[in-house]
């Protein structure tokens, strides 16, 4: 008995493509990775991987948008279920080695290219603004709640934010630079931010 492969819509095809991309230049690098890998991995030919995406560049900015618009719907989830803790789980989502993609790690292969390609470094300055003004509307919506304290800065600690992150990102790269250290700042982070 044979089985026929089912065909994929184009759409369809395009986000399994996107997929295996952001998996390949996660463990990667953006230099590292091939497109001839990824459409290996994603089970198609290089052809049909450029009529989704004009150029590696395009596929690779594809990936930073997938990483951060997939963080971002993590976290205003984690707003709708829990108000109040949302930040922690915000901040352990943001920081946490053990996801599918993180958006620091995709930034730390972005800053090696940003020198270089121009398209990249504007794509880049673009989204890590984006995603501090994100964080900034969530520390002043916690401010409003009355669970961030009121007199702390929502622009600065949206940085700070972002900033652990990448050094989180450091950390997991270095194989644990930071020890104990990186917990002792995240805890300290959120005792001034909320005061547990």
């Amino acid at each position: 008995m044979t089985q026929t492969k089912q065909r994929l819509s184009a759409e369809a095809r395009r986000a399994a493509v996107l997929e295996t991309a952001c998996r390949v230049f996660s463990r990667s690098s953006y230099r590292g990775a091939t497109t001839a890998e990824i459409a290996r991995e994603a089970g198609i030919s290089e052809p049909i991987l450029y009529r989704h995406f004009g150029s590696k560049r395009d596929l690779y900015l594809a990936c930073l948008e997938e990483a951060w618009a997939t963080f971002r719907v993590e976290a205003v989830t984690a707003m709708a279920e829990d108000p109040v803790g949302c930040l922690g789980v915000i901040a352990d989502r943001y920081m946490s080695k053990g996801n599918r993609l993180r958006v620091v790690d995709l930034w730390i292969q972005a800053l090696t290219e940003a020198n270089e390609d121009a398209v990249i470094a504007k794509a880049l300055r673009r989204q890590i603004r984006e995603v501090h003004d994100f964080f900034a509307d969530v520390i002043r919506d916690g401010q409003k709640r009355g669970v961030v304290h009121e007199d702390r800065d929502a622009e600065a600690e949206a940085w700070i934010f972002v900033g652990s992150g990448l050094l989180a990102t450091m950390d997991n790269r270095l194989g644990g630079l930071l020890g104990d250290d990186l917990q002792r700042v995240r805890t300290e982070r959120r005792r001034w931010m909320i005061g547990d």
